[in-house]
Parts: structure tokens; sequence; C-alpha cells
């Protein structure tokens, strides 16, 4: 049973709510050989029941490591109100809903788990992927006397407060795509203007949905442009080094260049995406929100404000440059708030992050894959001998966390293997310090 507010001390502070976490004790040592304690912080998504997160799973038995997972508050069953709806109606129920309740939180259960199993000296290395993997970081910063070290993959932790450019996002994802194919870069460039000029004739809309097979017509362009930037950002975000999506959706679309049109071109490159051929394409974003669009929908606007546009030229895509006056506006209509751009960096840090993370924090790792668009807004060197930057240049988001798999790329395992050899380190000089405390 979690606290509501770990911050304040009003009577509805000490309200409390379920906050589910899920133990794997298969391979643990037990207590009383202060065998680790490997946590996973849940991000902005309901836990799944059969929860596996690769890089804990695998690396347990090694270290006799009990492994813990950690539902973030206000997803799936640890809503503080009874339910989703209930918990994000107004503007009181909210305002519990942030990452420093959230890490609090984190804390609050990884000391239950200690004090029920005894565990006192078991050390504590958390995890987590994107904004968990913030979270993570952030803990480590907050939380020393909990948790021994932390490992973050891809979290832009600098994407904040206009540390990171506005558009690195988009600028990596461009340079995905070109250096898989220019002439694949060329085609999806120009196709922009030429949806926009179809789109302006009389049967515009028609004849789109036409040629783009859409299960229902298109009320407006932005609709099939919005469902591609989508696309070809989340294939360069995630892609997977053993199918290279990214690839085959290039090589799809240069294939068809004697074939057909540009418009045709970018249809077979929607074609490969989804591996087979659809009767239709859903285009219209109808689909309901899940809770993952509603919950963070929320936390950007009040303190999670990342700064995204696209203002390059030589972009993949239209610009569309970050507008905060616009994004506040948006914000203020949508929940009667005022973003905060500029807590993040208040808080845990940021500007000016190697001269003071060098002084006063140690123990995080911080992974990332180069073509993740999101590395443009992470710690990518090594800020001291403790606080350690792992890059992998065909490298994915969150990639190192998944299950080992024999076809892995060596440089995925290369990297896997680092991240556990540090993580051993930090291990190795506790138990040793332990032992000199005792004696």
């Amino acid at each position: 049973m979690q606290r509501l507010d770990h911050f304040n001390y009003k009577p509805d502070s000490y309200s409390t709510f379920p906050q589910r976490y899920i133990i794997n004790f298969k391979h643990w040592g037990g207590a009383k050989s202060n065998a680790p304690i490997f946590a996973y912080f849940g991000a902005e998504e309901p836990m799944p029941e059969d929860i596996y997160v690769g890089l804990l799973e695998d690396n347990a038995p090694k270290f006799n490591a009990l492994v813990v997972y950690i539902e973030h508050r206000y997803y799936g069953n640890s809503t503080p109100f009874g339910s989703f709806e209930e918990s994000m109606k107004n503007e009181t129920t909210r305002g519990y809903f942030n990452s420093a309740q959230a890490i609090a939180d984190y804390a609050d259960v990884l000391l239950h788990i200690k004090n029920t199993w005894s565990a006192q000296h078991s050390p504590i290395i958390i995890f987590g992927g994107s904004y968990g993997g913030m979270l993570a970081s952030w803990f480590r910063l907050k939380y020393p006397h909990v948790a021994l070290g932390a490992l973050a993959s891809s979290a832009p932790i600098l994407y904040f407060d206009g540390i990171a450019p506005h558009h690195g996002y988009f600028y990596v994802v461009t340079k995905d795509f070109r250096e898989t194919s220019e002439s694949c870069y060329n085609t999806i460039r120009k196709s922009w203007y030429v949806i926009d000029r179809v789109a302006k004739k009389p049967n515009g809309l028609s004849i789109l949905s036409n040629r783009f097979k859409t299960c229902k017509k298109l009320s407006t362009s932005s609709n099939l442009k919005n469902y591609l930037i989508l696309m070809y950002s989340g294939v360069a975000q995630y892609n997977d080094p053993h199918k290279n999506t990214l690839k085959v959706i290039c090589d799809a679309i240069d294939g068809a260049a004697n074939k057909t049109d540009v418009l045709g071109q970018i249809f077979e490159g929607v074609v490969a995406y989804d591996s087979e051929k659809q009767p239709c394409y859903e285009m219209e974003g109808i689909k309901e929100p899940s809770e993952t669009d509603i919950g963070y929908a929320w936390q950007t606007c009040s303190e999670m404000v990342m700064p995204i546009g696209i203002d390059r030229e030589d972009s993949l895509f239209q610009p569309n440059p970050f507008n905060m006056k616009e994004f506040v506006n948006y914000c203020k209509n949508q929940y009667g708030v005022v973003p905060q751009p500029h807590w993040v960096t208040t808080y845990y840090g940021g500007s000016d992050l190697k001269l003071n993370f060098k002084r006063f924090a140690s123990n995080i790792i911080f992974s990332n894959g180069l073509m993740d668009p999101y590395s443009s807004g992470e710690v990518l060197n090594n800020i001291s001998d403790s606080i350690i930057a792992l890059t992998t240049k065909n490298g994915s988001h969150c990639l190192d966390l998944r299950p080992v798999e024999p076809s892995d790329p060596l440089w995925l395992t290369t990297q896997r293997n680092t991240e556990v050899k540090i993580i051993k380190g930090w291990i190795d000089k506790y138990q040793a310090d332990l032992r000199n405390s005792t004696k």
C-alpha cells in the first residue's frame, strides 16, 4: 500500500493506493549471503503480468540476484483513485502524477522488500529504459543510499530546457534513412510535396485514399502524413538488427522506382513495413487512446517538456519547429495547468552535466544506440570513471535490455558484456566494503 503524497503532510497525503510489483526469487542467493537485488523501473505503461526484461533475467543466475519489477504510479493496477479514469479526471487527482513521486514510490517499495526479506545488506542495482532509464539515473542521484548503481538505457535526460537541439530527434531519423539509402531518403523528402499537390485537387483526398488503400476515406492529408511520419520515426527508433526493417522499407521504396510514381513507391514502403499486404490500412488515427497516450500527454504537459521539432533544411520531413507558446496554450486548454519546462533540470540537473555530475554523482551507466533518434538527447561521453557512456553505432532504442538471441551481432553482445562487467565491479567493491565494515 503506497502513500499518495510523499512530500506533504496534509490529511489527504496519507491516503494510500495499491502499487503493484513482481518478484522473481528463482535465482536469488538469499539475504544471508547479501545477494544483490536487480530492480526494473516501470515507465509510462501498465506492467504486463509476464514481464521479462532480458538483461536482468539473463544475468540474474550469474549474480544470484533477486529480480524485481515495479509498476509506475497511475499506470496499470497502480492507480491512486480506484481507476485510471478517476485518477486522471481533474487537476487535483492528476496533481500527484509526476516523476518525483514515482521515484519516491520506488524507494519505498525497495526498502519494503529489503525489510520484508531481511535483506538490509543486499545491494540494489536499478535498470530502466527510455523514460524508465531517466527515472533510473535520477533515482541514483536522489537515493544513492538505496541503490548502489543504475543502468539507464536510451535515457534522453538532456532533451530538456534547450540543452539538446530541438531538431535532434528528427535529424537522427534523417541520418538513419540517408545512410541506409540516398535514393530512399530523396524519394521520401519529395513525397510530402507530392501528397500536398494531390490533396489540393478537387478529388485529391479520394485519390490519396485509393492510392494508399485506406480503410476509410482520408478526412485530411495530414492524417496520411502523420501516419508516415510515425512509421519512419518508429522504424528508426526501434530498428531491430535481426530484421533491419529500415532497410526493408527503403529496399521496397527503391525497388518500385521503375514501376510506379512517387506515391506508389511510398505505398510499397507501407506494405513492406507491415511485412504482408493488408486489405486496407488504417490511417485516420481513430483508435482509442491508451493509458500511455493519456498519461504521458499529462506528464509532458506538466514537467516532461521535450521541445522536439523539425527545423533543419536537409530533414527527411517538412519543417515543423517546436513552438513553446502554442504548446503552453494547448496544455492550459487541455489540463488547466502551465507546463514547467525548466523543472527537470532544476530538480535533477542537466545544464553543465559533466561539470556537476563529476562532483557528486557515481555508478551510472548510460547505454545508447546511435541509430535511436533519442540518442540526440542522451549522455554519449563518459563523465567520470564511474559515470560511463556506452554507445553502439548500429544500436536502437533500449536494445540492450532485450533477451539474448543466438543471432545477436557481436557489437550488441560486447555492449551487454561491458555493462555486466561494470555492474559486477560495483557489487564486488560493495561486498568488500561490507566485509571491512564488519571486521
